[in-house]
């Protein structure tokens, strides 16, 4: 039958009849191209920071390299319990315990002071990290009370949920501490920050890592309404009270502002030595900070 076929095409050929040439083996084993392979996603790492920490240390900031300080001690007192709420290790078990809110009722208190002191003493911790958050968006302080420039941070990563945090995350020279700038201003600040956009970020920030504490530096409760949202989805607020100014009033009318919140902590701030005294090593609690039980001692 080949043979027939073969003196067949031959014959057709012969009669001037066009007769495609069969393919070859190459043709018939052709591969098509490859496709090229997908581009990589570019990893997004954070931008370091120098914190000028014998500044800082000259301004009554934690100085980390010295643990053996009068404030630095203080605030061992202030982070325990706090830590312990967060990790899980409380009484209870909370919500976002590992989102800790610091604020006051008015202004001028000292709470941008305590949130940098809480989380630079947090970051001397040998099983936690910190992040700072200034979310004080009206009247950001952090940065400038730190000597950094301000940058995209919170405000941006709420209006863009595409951003990777890792983006505007400030890594520094101190081990363990992450800052979250503000961000850039927003005429709408206040809207962002009682956002559906802001609960999907705090819930993310909450469960991203389980070894990290993070610390707000909130707008004061009684001239704003975004520090009450805000302290809806926090597991533990700080309220800082200036002792001798802060009107027992006013602490009052500013914890019943945050009645939901489980965990609530006062700070008095300002307040004359707790303890007199050293103890071996020429330190000792108070010496302008204290923790305050209830709001009868802002009084």
């Amino acid at each position: 039958m080949i043979e027939q076929a073969a003196r067949r095409l031959e014959q057709l050929r012969q009669a001037g009849v066009d007769i495609p040439a069969p393919p070859t083996a190459a043709a018939i084993l052709k591969v098509a191209p490859a496709e090229p392979p997908p581009l990589e996603k570019p990893v997004v790492t954070s931008r370091r920071v120098e914190l000028n920490v014998a500044a800082m240390a000259d301004a009554g900031i934690i100085d980390p390299n010295s643990p053996r300080s009068e404030i630095a001690d203080q605030y061992r007192v202030i982070k325990r319990p706090l830590i312990k709420n967060a990790m899980g290790k409380g009484a209870s078990i909370l919500a976002n315990g590992n989102l800790i809110m610091v604020t006051s009722a008015l202004p001028g208190e000292g709470k941008s002071f305590t949130a940098i002191n809480l989380a630079m003493s947090i970051a001397t911790e040998l099983d936690n990290t910190v992040m700072l958050v200034d979310a004080d968006v009206a009247r950001p302080s952090v940065m400038r009370m730190l000597g950094l420039p301000a940058g995209p941070g919170l405000l941006d990563l709420v209006l863009d949920d595409t951003m990777d945090m890792s983006s505007v995350l400030l890594k520094t020279n101190v081990d363990k501490l992450t800052i979250l700038p503000s961000g850039t201003p927003h005429p709408r600040a206040t809207e962002l920050l009682a956002s559906d956009a802001m609960v999907r970020l705090l819930e993310d920030m909450a469960a991203r890592y389980p070894d990290r504490i993070i610390v707000f530096d909130s707008p004061p409760l009684l001239i704003t309404t975004e520090s009450r949202v805000l302290a809806t989805h926090m597991g533990q607020v700080v309220l800082v009270v200036h002792a001798g100014k802060t009107l027992q009033s006013e602490v009052k009318q500013a914890l019943a502002t945050i009645d939901a919140c489980p965990v609530k902590l006062l700070l008095l701030n300002r307040s004359s030595s707790l303890f007199k005294g050293g103890y071996g090593y020429n330190y000792g609690y108070g010496g302008g900070y204290g923790y305050g039980r209830s709001e009868e001692q802002a009084a």
